[in-house]
Parts: C-alpha cells; sequence; structure tokens
C-alpha cells in the first residue's frame, strides 16, 4: 500500500539522525584527548547522508528515504599546546589535541535531535491520519 512510503522515509530519516547523534556524541567525548603527535591526535567525524531514490523493479513504485554514505573525518588542523610536564609531549614539549570544537558540536546535536523530533511527529501523524481514514467506514 503506497500510502505507508511514509513510514520507511520518516524511518531512514530518523535512522541517519541517530547514526548524526552518535557521531556528535563520540567527537564530544574525545574534544579535549591528548596525543604525542599530529598524526595520532583525534579528528572530528561528521556523516554524509544522501537522499535515497531507487526505481523498485516491482510494480510497488519506488523507494524515498535518507541514507548514510559513510563518515568522514575533518581536514582542519589539529590544537596543540606547549605542555613539557606531560608525558605524551613531544622534543619540543607539545602535545596536540582534538579538533573538535565543542560549541558547533553542541549546535549541530540541536539541530540533529530536532530534526529526529520532527520525524517523530511526521511518523505520529501519519499513524493517525491513517487510523482515522481505517475508522470512516465503520
Amino acid at each position: 500500500m503506497a500510502d505507508f512510503k511514509i513510514f520507511d522515509v520518516a524511518g531512514s530519516a530518523m535512522s541517519a539522525q541517530s547514526v548524526r547523534l552518535n557521531t556528535i556524541a563520540s567527537n564530544l567525548a574525545n574534544a579535549e584527548t591528548v596525543s604525542g603527535s599530529a598524526d595520532d591526535a583525534y579528528r572530528a567525524r561528521q556523516p554524509l547522508f544522501s537522499a535515497l531514490y531507487e526505481q523498485a523493479r516491482s510494480e510497488n513504485g519506488s523507494t524515498v528515504g535518507v541514507q548514510v554514505d559513510g563518515i568522514v573525518e575533518s581536514e582542519a588542523a589539529v590544537r596543540t599546546r606547549y605542555m613539557p610536564e606531560h608525558p605524551l609531549a613531544d622534543e619540543q614539549g607539545y602535545v596536540y589535541l582534538s579538533n573538535v570544537n565543542p560549541i558547533e558540536e553542541m549546535a549541530n546535536m540541536i539541530s540533529a535531535s530536532r530534526s529526529y523530533q520532527n520525524n517523530v511527529e511526521v511518523l505520529n501523524t501519519s499513524k493517525e491520519l491513517l487510523l482515522r481514514t481505517l475508522s470512516l467506514g465503520q
């Protein structure tokens, strides 16, 4: 039944936002990690989304939704801090911190959370409309 595809669309969007929220949580958890070299420092990660629209081979029509294509690391430079007493400090006395911006990550978290909530509302509204449609025949 074509009316139920809205559940697939909203469900895939909720799944994508869940991946986004998990990635943000990982970034925030590693925001202040320290490393002995720039290559080993934690780099912020972001998921890549794409619209999914595949023509189905059957007579059911098409599938639409959101797909997670992967997770990419930020190319921004890592931060350095002069801490010669730190056990991970290099020969010059520097340690390397992640390139995660906690303020930016919090804004991303609010956006992802609201997107998730919006998709929950889409599901609830669609469910209510379908139930009302089914009750018309009573």
